[in-house]
Protein backbone atom coordinates (compact mmCIF):
# COMPACT_ATOMS: atom_id res chain seq x y z
CA UNK A 1 0.00 0.00 0.00
CA UNK A 2 0.92 3.39 -0.32
CA UNK A 3 0.03 5.94 1.98
CA UNK A 4 1.19 9.48 2.07
CA UNK A 5 0.74 12.84 3.75
CA UNK A 6 0.73 16.50 2.78
CA UNK A 7 1.30 19.21 5.61
CA UNK A 8 0.14 22.52 5.36
CA UNK A 9 -3.71 21.98 5.27
CA UNK A 10 -4.15 24.79 7.69
CA UNK A 11 -2.05 27.39 6.02
CA UNK A 12 -3.54 30.14 4.83
CA UNK A 13 -3.67 30.91 0.79
CA UNK A 14 -0.29 32.34 -0.15
CA UNK A 15 1.51 31.48 3.14
CA UNK A 16 4.95 30.09 2.38
CA UNK A 17 5.85 26.95 3.95
CA UNK A 18 9.79 25.40 4.22
CA UNK A 19 11.61 26.17 1.10
CA UNK A 20 11.18 28.92 -1.07
CA UNK A 21 9.80 26.62 -3.96
CA UNK A 22 6.65 25.55 -1.31
CA UNK A 23 4.08 28.21 -1.89
CA UNK A 24 0.50 27.23 -1.23
CA UNK A 25 -1.31 28.94 -3.77
CA UNK A 26 -4.70 28.85 -4.92
CA UNK A 27 -6.57 25.74 -7.22
CA UNK A 28 -4.24 22.83 -7.48
CA UNK A 29 -1.41 24.03 -5.32
CA UNK A 30 -2.93 23.82 -1.95
CA UNK A 31 -2.34 20.92 0.52
CA UNK A 32 -6.61 19.81 0.19
CA UNK A 33 -6.18 19.44 -4.12
CA UNK A 34 -3.54 17.35 -3.35
CA UNK A 35 -4.74 15.08 -1.08
CA UNK A 36 -7.81 14.96 -3.23
CA UNK A 37 -5.20 13.77 -6.17
CA UNK A 38 -3.90 11.29 -3.67
CA UNK A 39 -6.90 9.83 -2.80
CA UNK A 40 -8.30 9.49 -6.53
CA UNK A 41 -4.66 8.08 -7.40
CA UNK A 42 -5.60 5.46 -4.94
CA UNK A 43 -3.26 6.65 -2.18
CA UNK A 44 -4.78 6.14 1.53
CA UNK A 45 -4.12 9.60 3.60
CA UNK A 46 -4.03 10.92 6.53
CA UNK A 47 -4.45 14.58 7.38
CA UNK A 48 -3.08 14.05 10.89
CA UNK A 49 0.66 12.80 11.13
CA UNK A 50 -0.55 11.68 14.49
CA UNK A 51 -2.77 8.52 12.63
CA UNK A 52 -0.30 7.75 10.21
CA UNK A 53 0.63 4.40 12.57
CA UNK A 54 -2.84 4.11 12.89
CA UNK A 55 -3.57 3.89 9.18
CA UNK A 56 -0.54 2.15 8.70
CA UNK A 57 -1.20 -1.03 10.99
CA UNK A 58 -4.63 -1.40 9.74
CA UNK A 59 -3.17 -1.92 5.53
CA UNK A 60 -0.84 -4.64 7.05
Amino acid sequence: PVVGFIAGVTAPPGKRMGHAGALISGGADTADAKLAIMEECGFKVTRNPSEMGKLLKSLL
